[in-house]
């Protein structure tokens, strides 16, 4: 039997995991500008974090989860979303406490799992970067969440990123609405698709997030949740739509959006791009101002919002967008023979230590093919080291690029090769010069 990895997993190789590395770097120190903090949460829950926070009758409760019973027979799930988790170690860690400095802003980076059909961008095990905020009502700091995503995209350069946004309200407001779409939707019942007439007993709202055609077209006339919010939910929305406004952060609104997850009210966005003749969804969230209590905690207000990695960095590749990746070495050791094989170790460790990204040969290659590797590698500098190196304590440190070459002493390489590369910079600024 060949071993292969599982269906909807994939394995993130060397030359793409920089690119991984490079985006959650800019993630990170963006993040950081916001004054959010890391929080990392296990990669599994007890079934009840998930289902009962996300929603029982959830595409991703009763079609997706990853559940089994461990060996003390305790439901448990891997997470398929990172909200929940955040928010029950919230509550169970007393993040709410007085002295926790208010509003309290983590961001977490990792894994996920549903089990659904695989796709572009979209896997079994799939990856993403969220960020949550708690304690803050203000409808400023619903806009300031979007403006963090929207700065996040901006400066990764991607293309052709429209925000789309829309309300569901405060628990009043959805409710009527909620009465308003069942009225409309029953006498459509018979035209909806199997699982949409499921949802219309159980959740209506998700009917109008159905991708099936014959929901898109039962819900074309369906009823704007707009038109159901109260003075409070109305001025909430006015404030946000307002502040992307001075911000000068164009929206679309879309009414039909409401997100799959049942925790949300209140402010809900999409950001959708253009990839060839497809939309894509690269990052969603919104408002859940009930959730910590229903965990237990205190009420308080919430706002979030999930990216997955492997959409993002889809994206970034199909609109050519090519990330400034540092993967060259500084230096690579070419070893002349078996007598200076503990010399070049020696040599590559001082290097190392030094703060340098240096390799050197193993294999006792010709020099053609070490010079070959160093290329490979885009080494800036290379080293020849053989018996007579060592034994003189002088070596030729090349500058790979200009062919310009520097003779200096193997103590200095050991101890300050900064300069040493300094110097070969000014020698290539003189060749220019003449």
């Amino acid at each position: 039997m060949k071993l292969q990895k599982p269906k909807g997993t994939q394995d993130i190789l060397p030359q793409e995991s920089a690119k991984w590395q490079y985006v959650e770097g800019f993630a990170r120190k963006l993040f950081a500008q916001y004054n959010y903090a890391e929080i990392r949460t296990p990669i599994f829950e007890h079934y009840e974090v998930i289902s009962r926070s996300v929603g029982d009758t959830t595409d991703i409760v009763t079609k997706e989860m990853y559940d089994f019973y461990d060996k003390g027979d305790r439901h448990i799930t891997l997470r398929p979303e990172g909200t929940a988790p955040v928010v029950r170690s919230y509550v169970e860690n007393k993040l709410f406490a007085p002295e926790v400095q208010k509003p309290s802003k983590f961001y977490y980076m990792g894994p996920m799992f549903r089990y659904e059909r695989p796709q572009a961008g979209r896997l079994r095990q799939f990856h993403q970067i969220g960020v949550e905020c708690f304690g803050s009502s203000n409808p400023a700091t619903d806009v300031e969440t979007i403006a963090m995503a929207y700065q996040l995209f901006e400066e990764l350069g991607i293309q052709q990123v429209t925000l789309h946004l829309n309300s569901l309200g405060n628990p009043e407001s959805r409710a009527a609405y909620r009465q308003a779409l069942i009225d409309y939707l029953t006498p459509l019942k018979d035209q909806l698709s199997k699982d949409s007439q499921r949802r219309l007993e159980e959740n209506p709202l998700r009917v109008l997030d159905s991708k099936e055609k014959e929901d898109k077209q039962a819900v074309e006339n369906a009823p704007s949740i707009l038109d159901y919010l109260d003075e409070e939910s109305t001025a909430h929305f006015e404030a946000v739509k307002s502040m992307l406004d001075n911000l000068g952060i164009s929206y679309v609104i879309d009414s039909n959006m409401v997100r799959g997850l049942d925790y949300y009210n209140h402010t809900i966005f999409e950001f959708i791009t253009q990839v060839a003749d497809t939309e894509l969804t690269i990052c969603a969230g919104g408002r859940y101002d009930g959730l910590v209590e229903y965990f237990g905690g205190p009420a308080t207000a919430g706002f979030g919002f999930g990216l997955g990695i492997e959409r993002l960095i889809l994206v970034l590749d199909k609109q050519g967008i090519s990330l400034p990746l540092d993967t060259q070495l500084d230096v690579y050791i070419a070893v002349l023979g078996q007598e200076a094989n503990s010399g070049a170790l020696e040599l590559v460790q001082a290097l190392r230590r030094q703060g340098f990204k240096a390799e050197r040969d193993y294999l006792d290659r010709k020099l053609k093919a070490q010079f070959k590797s160093a290329d490979v590698f885009g080494a800036k500098c290379i080293i020849t080291l053989g018996s007579s190196e060592i034994e003189t304590g002088q070596v030729l440190v090349k500058n790979n690029q200009t062919r310009t070459q520097l003779e200096t002493s193997l103590a200095q390489v050991k101890s300050d090769f900064q300069t040493i590369m300094d110097q070969l910079a000014e020698s290539k600024i003189k060749k220019l010069l003449l």
